[in-house]
């Protein structure tokens, strides 16, 4: 019954969840995903280390070879700090790796956010063992999503590489870079957009990877915009925290003991105070940006298709409003069905709902 202010005590009990059991504003989606992480830490933070330490480890290693054994000898990190084209193509590199890991990480952590959607127990390590069985489809699915992207960038800049290959007119390189550039970064962002939602369905749905695909371009149509301007926000939190914030003491200690030194002992050392401030920084933020894509995704299923309206109509309303966790100390013992939780989220030929019956 509703309360003394008109509200229903049970909405109240959801809305006290990490994940609001109704379709999410972008400010919920965002609030959503730091929620999560705090609930979860072990499992989010932990995740996020090991991704983070392989990408950042790759990029530092990257980074000493490319430099080159003259060079190691004798640049400065400071120096090499102000190496433009270096620092470029280094930065390039780390940006690839870091988003391929956030389509991981939010392929990982989907099945957590979706267990505290519907107020299913989670037991430690359940984000590997709902994970597990479709590992491998969830890498080639980010996989498929980084490699379009990244093709649809490249496609319209081939002209000006071409052209500038065979010493071509520099009026003619000079229109094929003025058109080729922006329609190729046009391209990326849309096509990334386009399919972002295909790393979450791989997991929750069991899907293949082309029905992964499939089915991100249906629950993203007519929702581009939004899927941008929540993804455009949350990466404005993650340039602020991951680039500046969290790196700025690491940046410090680099100016300090290594801003004047030389040789190849003090440039690794240099690499490595910089390699352990990018594994913090983007430990901290990629979680984030992963819970924002999974919820991204329920949130397509809840207006696109009613799920919340199906799972309501189920019970699921009635186990997350009981009391703590609903479930008692001998539940937490028993293993959850992984089939039962992604029954859940299976879809079949057609949507649970029609459109014109779910939310707006």
């Amino acid at each position: 019954m509703p309360g003394p202010d008109g509200r229903d005590d049970d909405a109240d009990a959801l809305d006290a969840q990490a994940v609001p059991f109704r379709p999410l504003s972008i400010s919920e989606m965002l609030d959503g995903a730091i929620a999560g992480i705090r609930r979860r830490p072990r499992t989010s933070l932990g995740l996020a280390v090991v991704i983070s330490t392989v990408i950042q480890v790759t990029s530092s290693i990257a980074a000493y070879f490319f430099i080159g054994d003259e060079a190691r000898d004798e640049l400065t990190p400071e120096v090499l700090l102000e190496s433009l084209g270096a620092q470029l193509t280094l930065t390039v590199l780390g940006l690839i790796l870091s988003a391929y890991g956030i389509l991981l990480l939010s392929g990982l952590l989907a099945p957590i956010l979706g267990r505290e959607l519907v107020g299913m127990y989670i037991a430690p390590r359940q984000a590997w063992r709902d994970a597990r069985p479709r590992l491998g489809r969830l890498v080639v699915t980010a996989a498929a999503v980084m490699g379009i992207s990244l093709g649809a960038l490249i496609l319209p800049i081939v002209p000006f590489l071409l052209l500038l290959s065979v010493d071509a007119n520099p009026g003619l390189s000079a229109a094929a870079a003025v058109v080729g550039f922006p329609v190729g970064i046009g391209l990326m962002v849309w096509l990334y957009l386009l399919f972002v939602l295909a790393v979450p369905a791989v997991v929750l749905e069991r899907q293949t990877v082309g029905g992964a695909l499939r089915r991100a371009v249906t629950l993203s149509k007519g929702r581009w915009w939004r899927t941008c301007g929540t993804l455009l926000l949350a990466l404005l939190i993650t340039v602020f925290m991951g680039f500046f914030a969290l790196r700025i003491p690491f940046l410090f200690v680099q100016l300090v003991f290594f801003g004047d030194s030389s040789g190849a002992d003090s440039t690794v050392a240099a690499l490595a105070v910089d390699t352990l401030g990018r594994i913090v920084s983007w430990s901290v933020v990629l979680p984030f940006d992963a819970g924002v894509i999974a919820l991204l995704y329920m949130d397509r299923r809840m207006r696109r298709e009613g799920f919340d309206l199906e799972l309501r109509s189920k019970g699921y309303a009635a186990a997350r409003s009981a009391t703590p966790r609903a479930h008692s100390a001998a539940a937490e013992d028993e293993a959850d069905p992984e089939e039962g939780f992604i029954e859940l989220w299976r879809t079949g030929p057609e949507p649970a709902r029609p459109e014109t019956g779910a939310h707006p």
